[in-house]
């Protein structure tokens, strides 16, 4: 699988991509939290713990977790990028929509579970909820989504794998639908093949910690 490269439309991913969403959400909390904490600081340094141990301890314990999470606020969208920067970085893969529901759909890729793409590639099925994805005005089960496979977390125990891969669909990044059909052109018609075979694992997928179930 290879990366993909286009010319993102930074506005448009900025109103359409969920995962750049999620992350300004997780900025917002994280920048709300650390309010709260503050000020919990000081009412417990300059008036309910006043003159006490236990107000100064408290009010350096509630200060280092406001001090983190300002920290986290700045760092996260850093360390997870720009849109342009995110399509340039993680390979093209097939997805396809596994399930639909009222407000929302679940959809399935074929993703490469090594953290070295070099190797043979161990496949798996990652899964990821979305509300929308520009050009599919009727969810339909089975319809072919080009997407960037942004690899997430591995664990200690197994450097050597992804525990963790979101799918992140082109059209996110583009309006130009032209874009999108081209990247779902340069996907191999094998590795639509064994995605379709996956389909009737959704519910394996959905048991697994992360979404991303090996096959």
């Amino acid at each position: 699988m290879k990366v993909f490269k286009f010319e993102v439309d930074e506005a448009f991913a900025k109103r359409n991509n969920e995962m750049l969403k999620d992350t300004r959400r997780l900025q917002t909390s994280a920048v709300v939290f650390g309010v709260i904490l503050l000020g919990f600081a000081a009412a417990l340094y300059f008036w309910v713990g006043q003159g006490e141990v236990w107000g100064l301890a408290g009010g350096i314990v509630a200060l280092t977790f406001a001090l983190l999470s300002f920290f986290l606020a700045v760092a996260v969208p850093r360390k997870v990028g720009g849109a342009q920067q995110l399509y340039d970085t993680y390979p093209l893969a097939p997805a396809v929509i596994a399930e639909t529901n009222e407000r929302d759909y679940v959809i399935m890729a074929l993703v490469n579970t090594n953290v070295d793409p070099k190797l043979p590639p161990r496949w798996g099925a990652a899964l990821r909820t979305v509300t929308r994805i520009n050009g599919i005005k009727e969810p339909k089960l089975g319809t072919r989504i080009p997407v960037a496979a942004v690899q997430g977390r591995r664990s200690v125990r197994d450097e050597e794998h992804w525990d963790e891969i979101s799918p992140m669909p082109i059209a996110w990044g583009t309006p130009d639908e032209d874009v999108v059909n081209t990247a779902r052109r340069a996907i191999p018609e094998d590795q639509w093949a064994r995605l379709d075979k996956a389909r009737k694992r959704l519910d394996d997928a959905k048991a697994t910690r992360y979404n991303l179930l090996v096959l």
